[in-house]
């Protein structure tokens, strides 16, 4: 495969990976979604990461069917990769997409829910310490040393089952045998059971003085003319007295026996100079020799610590081993623990839970946007066919309905409408990444493309246009699809908007998609159809601090009102300036002069009894 036959690699994109990474090097860390690699090799992140998304999820980036749909989607990835616990976990949670395969789902919900009993049932001292490994493994950008001891920290965890089972498979004894022996190695071990060991000062004391004859030897060799006239002296008899001088001399400054050095000085020089060169050149050929050798047996030693040894000439490495080395396999564990555990600490920290996954419909009880922090109503809501029973743990009437294909959600402004629909679509696209999801109970159907389209508030054709041409098609192609749909009537005149809004719902039952509209012109909707419903959010007043009061759970079968006293009301009460106060009061006999009294009076009674 070509570079270039991936999603957003052109011409000068593959020729700069190719520089950087090597194709081959390159295309691997394209299908190990390799954030990391890709954004060294000098990419963008945000253009590696949309890379990387369309390599691994080509068919599941087709649910995000409009711009709204994606911007929660990014929103929702952005938030979960805040709770991840290394780096590379982040950029691995970055391209999750949705799964087009419904066992796919299953099984990452599996996994996901696992971790997060794994992390709930960790108390707070096992937490900091697994914390602290994954930071120390960051830090250390991942190095063999730190996987293996960040491994050992899992394993003291209890963190080596389910999904974490690769951590559990790996030997105790022999990790923290492999800990000790990476501490006597520079740099990365290379895969392999032959690969190249750097063996660290301090590692083998007899290997430290070979490295350091050879130094020494090697610092002679470059400065053989100041030997020369070191040993050159005017007493010297002659050339066999010059000979011995040099032997000394050599021995003395490199630690080496002098009968070591004497093997290596020549027979046959043909003058001082050339003893002494030829001396120096052929000892510290043969220290070289000794260092290879002693270093070789180190590193050989380190190889079978660390559980990689040497190649047998059957070409069998020995006592067993697998062709990956128990680092090799504990920085995989490690890597795929830390992924998941970021998505278990993720849904453990917002009370995330398991959904059901049916064929139809889309369902809530007790949901919270995952965007609104702080105290918040839950919600329960749903279209579609689906068993949340009504009384589960909800008050009378709470619990949605279910069998009706669309909604129409009516109600007061600041009632929560939007974040409704943009719950739905975070719970919807969740449980399509098998992701947990923000409610006490839900059921998921499976989408084909999820139609987000949130509120925009310009009044031309131009716009009108456009999102008729955004929210139209998705909804007319074969499979199945999720509308959520808020106010139609920013974009055009309300009768117009109102006949438009009939057309869609009558679109959607007709093509055996679900829907939720919001809107505030159910009044002058024509007759639904019968798979349709109208649902309501109501305002109930004032708080004591002038701040609008609503119900944000809506109520099925009922048109919610938007109740503008309640805001004449407040702005009667803020007024400072009297002029601007008599505007306001001339206001509230518009919309009801008695209703705007009524409210200021329970304001005012809500503040005393505050």
């Amino acid at each position: 495969m070509r570079l270039e036959d991936y999603w957003g690699i052109g011409p000068k994109t593959s020729e700069r990976l190719a520089d950087s990474l090597g194709t081959e090097r390159a295309i691997d860390a394209i299908e190990s979604a390799d954030v990391r690699a890709l954004v060294d090799a000098g990419l963008h992140r945000g253009r590696a990461t949309r890379i990387l998304r369309r390599a691994n999820g080509e068919a599941g980036m087709d649910v995000l069917a409009t711009s709204d749909t994606r911007s929660v989607y990014d929103d929702l990835l952005a938030l979960s990769a805040r709770e991840a616990l290394t780096a590379h976990a982040a950029d691995r949670i970055r391209v999750l997409t949705p799964l087009a395969d419904r066992d796919a789902v299953e099984s990452r919900l599996d996994d996901v829910i696992a971790a997060r009993d794994a992390w709930t049932a960790l108390d707070d001292g096992a937490r900091e310490r697994v914390v602290a490994a994954f930071d120390a493994y960051d830090d250390a950008e991942g190095s063999d040393r730190a996987a293996v001891e960040t491994a050992i920290a899992l394993r003291e965890a209890g963190i080596a089952s389910g999904p974490f089972a690769a951590i559990g498979a790996l030997d105790g004894e022999t990790l923290r045998d492999a800990a000790d022996a990476l501490a006597d190695v520079r740099g990365a071990i290379d895969p392999g059971p032959d690969a190249e060991i750097d063996v660290a000062r301090g590692a083998d004391d007899e290997l430290d003085r070979r490295r350091d004859r050879l130094e020494a030897a090697r610092d002679l060799s470059n400065a053989a003319f100041d030997v020369l006239e070191s040993v050159r002296d005017g007493s010297l008899r002659d050339f066999e007295a010059l000979q011995s001088a040099t032997i000394d001399h050599v021995s003395a400054k490199t630690g080496v026996d002098r009968a070591t050095v004497r093997a290596a000085a020549p027979d046959d020089a043909l003058d001082a100079a050339d003893f002494v060169s030829a001396t120096l050149r052929d000892l510290e050929a043969e220290l070289e020799v000794a260092v290879d050798e002693r270093e070789a047996a180190v590193a050989a030693d380190i190889r079978s610590r660390i559980g990689a040894e040497t190649a047998n000439d059957d070409g069998n490495s020995g006592e067993n081993r697998e062709s990956e080395s128990d680092v090799s396999r504990a920085a995989a564990a490690v890597a795929d623990a830390a992924f998941l555990l970021s998505l278990g600490r993720f849904a453990a920290d917002r009370d995330l839970v398991r959904p059901t996954l049916v064929d139809d419909g889309i369902a809530v009880r007790s949901a919270r946007s995952p965007f609104v922090s702080g105290e918040v109503q839950p919600v329960s809501y749903g279209v579609g066919t689906h068993s949340l029973a009504d009384g589960a743990g909800l008050a009378s009437g709470d619990a949605p309905p279910s069998g009706d294909r669309v909604s129409v959600l009516t109600g007061a402004n600041s009632g929560g409408k939007t974040t409704l629909l943009e719950t739905l679509c975070a719970v919807a696209l969740l449980a399509s990444m098998g992701l947990p999801v923000p409610a006490d109970a839900a059921e998921v159907g499976s989408f084909d493309r999820i139609v987000f389209h949130r509120r925009h508030a310009s009044f031309n054709a131009g716009v009108l246009e456009s999102t008729l041409k955004s929210v139209v098609p998705p909804l007319v192609e074969d499979g199945r699809t999720l509308m959520l749909v808020d106010e139609f009537e920013a974009i055009t005149e309300p009768g117009r908007a109102a006949d438009l809004l009939n057309g869609l719902v009558t679109l959607t039952v007709d093509r055996g998609a679900l829907g939720v509209y919001v809107t505030h012109l159910a009044d002058d909707l024509s007759p639904l159809p019968d798979a349709a419903r109208i649902d309501g959010i109501f305002a109930e007043g004032l708080t004591g601090d002038l701040d609008l009061r609503v119900d944000y759970q809506p109520r099925f079968g009922t048109v919610g009102k938007s109740t503008p006293e309640f805001i004449v009301s407040r702005l009667v009460a803020n007024a400072s300036d009297r002029g601007v106060r008599a505007g306001f009061e001339h206001l509230a006999g518009a919309v009801g002069e008695e209703a705007v009294q009524r409210t200021l009076s329970d304001a005012e009674w809500s503040r005393g009894d505050d």
